[in-house]
């Protein structure tokens, strides 16, 4: 972007909340056709959400109906990300506010991700569909060590769910806590975190709590984003779908409501739907535009 071009709009809008004050939040440019890589790390950083998404036209092949199809890329205010399921949602409500409610489809980094908004009860619901996922062991020495920077006892983890490295866009390491308490209680070495994520190539840290057999909690640590927690992740969500999934936590047709952000104050839920025969996961939520005078994301978006 040279200095003689206008800066896009850059459109704010929550994720998996249909107020503004809940959710996760999102920068949302439409047109990024004049942006190189630089100008979108500094949006994405002068923002300070998560993170924050941009649309140019789509490669040749993609398909999607002509105005309905776009290439996208994410950026964290310290670096892209491959895949963002929040950014998605966020940006298909604004595309849907624009031109109404139908089918997307946008190539990202990871894959191919299609999105279906429809209106309900006078709201738009967003649907994406995961790229194919993938479920990888940690070792035990990245494991101790992922416990030792978050502060957290082996004996606080949850029996009954494995650790594991899950993909479904994005890589997030899944942890589960056996008490709401404990995952509650998050206060980590951000720094030591950080190594570890940047090493093994994680987006976020997904931690879980496991309420009842289809409702859980989750917190998303997300060091390498420059961002100490994530407040409602899609990408996370859909990744620990397939990991629920794979271990028989959940039936092989499933709904899943995970509700995050509420230790944040800024309370989200996410549907996780899962089909048998279908190895991908559908990841949903409401949506937002947050008034374009408010200021940033708060103490989520803490940069470090």
């Amino acid at each position: 972007m040279t200095t003689n071009t206008p800066r896009p709009e850059v459109l704010r809008y929550t994720a998996f909340s249909s107020v503004p004050e809940g959710g996760n939040p999102a920068g949302v440019v439409l047109d990024a056709s004049g942006l190189d890589d630089s100008d979108m790390l500094a949006i994405a950083a002068d923002l300070g959400y998560s993170e924050s998404a941009f649309l140019t036209a789509p490669p040749e092949g993609l398909g999607g109906q002509e105005g309905q199809a776009y290439s996208i890329r994410y950026f964290s205010p310290k670096a892209e990300v491959p895949f963002c399921g929040h950014a998605t949602v966020a940006t298909a409500i604004a595309l849907a506010e624009r031109t109404g409610p139908g089918e997307l489809v946008f190539a990202t980094r990871a894959g191919t991700v299609p999105v279906v908004v429809v209106e309900e009860g006078g709201a738009l619901r967003a649907t994406l569909t995961s790229v194919e996922p993938q479920i990888e062991e940690i070792a035990d020495a990245d494991l101790a060590e992922a416990l030792a920077a978050l502060g957290w006892p082996a004996v606080d983890l949850d029996p009954a769910f494995p650790p594991r490295i899950a993909f479904a866009g994005a890589r997030h390491l899944v942890l589960a806590a056996a008490t709401r308490a404990r995952l509650a209680d998050l206060a980590y070495d951000f720094a030591r975190l950080e190594a570890l994520m940047h090493r093994l190539d994680l987006t976020t840290v997904q931690l879980v709590w496991r309420e009842s057999a289809t409702t859980f909690h989750a917190r998303d640590p997300f060091p390498v984003g420059g961002v100490v927690e994530d407040p409602a992740t899609g990408a996370a969500a859909a990744a620990f779908g397939a990991y629920a999934r794979e271990f028989g936590l959940v039936g092989e047709d499933a709904v899943l409501t995970l509700h995050q952000g509420e230790d944040l104050g800024r309370p989200g839920e996410l549907t996780v739907t899962l089909r048998a025969g279908d190895p991908r996961v559908r990841v949903s939520g409401a949506g937002t535009r947050i008034n374009q005078s408010a200021g940033h994301a708060g103490s989520e978006g803490t940069i470090r």
